[in-house]
């Protein structure tokens, strides 16, 4: 497989990640309104059984939303936002041993989530909210920069690239100095090629082929395809239909050296993973 990053661990808190192999990241979304599973688990206890759930299959990492980002998407107040995600992420370090992340773009959620335990920020704007950038910084944990342009009620209004792939590389890397800038060091930082969010069928797919032109930016990558719309164009599958087309991408992302795979269904990418690995580690 791809060698992506010269050092492999990345701290979490008070928990290692070893990037020397790749991570399945279960998805648990505290939210009304998400784009497959919106309402299932904005109740605590609803939250947790599905977080432990997870973690009995195999997840190393659960990212918590408090904020739905699927397209045209309502905003969320950062009141209400931190109300849905705290209790949750609390519980969560509380009682079960993973690593958390925490889906946001809101500073006070930020600051918030890693004092009650939190690990990683994972943020779908890449730190471009007023504040994001010293909020980070100042949690000390590592974050997740993601590709978007716009905002989620408008990202998929007619995106246009001249060359998707090379797009995507120079507004991460322009990220990156921004958060060098700012005190984040290039060791806390994973990158995320923002599938799905601002661009339509054949970008995603184009960029998917030729992913590993991320690799020159020298972090880990997380790739997050689970259920999404591009599965659907491309198999004319609806949500509820598109897991053997997430496995295949899963299969694929991690032959493309990405390190951490964010899914709804945790049980089957695991066995993916696991299965990948075994045959890498045949003599």
């Amino acid at each position: 497989m791809t060698s992506v990053q010269s050092s492999t661990r990345l701290p979490c808190g008070n928990r290692v990640l070893d990037l020397a192999q790749t991570h399945v990241m279960g998805i648990l979304n505290v939210t009304p309104d998400s784009f497959s599973d919106g309402g299932r688990f904005n109740h605590l206890d609803a939250a947790l059984r599905h977080a432990q759930a997870m973690v009995e299959a195999g997840a190393t990492l659960i990212d918590i939303g408090g904020e739905s980002t699927r397209p045209g998407a309502r905003a969320v107040s950062p009141g209400e936002e931190l109300e849905r995600v705290a209790p949750v992420v609390e519980r969560i370090h509380r009682e079960l041993g993973v690593i958390i992340s925490v889906d946001t773009s809101t500073p006070e959620v930020m600051r918030e989530s890693a004092r009650l335990g939190a690990g990683l920020i994972n943020d779908v704007r890449s730190l471009q909210r007023d504040g994001a950038l010293e909020a980070a910084a100042a949690t000390g944990l590592p974050v997740c920069l993601m590709h978007m342009l716009g905002e989620p009620g408008n990202m998929q209004d007619d995106p246009h690239y001249e060359d998707v792939t090379r797009e995507v590389v120079d507004f991460l890397a322009e990220r990156m100095a921004r958060c060098a800038a700012a005190g984040i060091a290039a060791e806390r930082i994973v990158l995320d090629p923002g599938f799905g969010f601002a661009k339509n069928l054949a970008h995603n797919l184009s960029l998917f082929k030729h992913m590993e032109a991320l690799h020159t930016l020298g972090r880990p990558l997380l790739v997050g395809v689970s259920r999404k719309s591009m599965i659907g164009q491309a198999l004319g599958r609806p949500v509820g239909e598109r897991l053997y087309g997430g496995l295949a991408l899963a299969a694929l992302a991690m032959s493309k050296g990405a390190r951490i795979l964010r899914v709804h269904d945790v049980a089957e990418t695991v066995d993916v993973v696991r299965m990948i690995a075994a045959v890498d580690a045949a003599q």
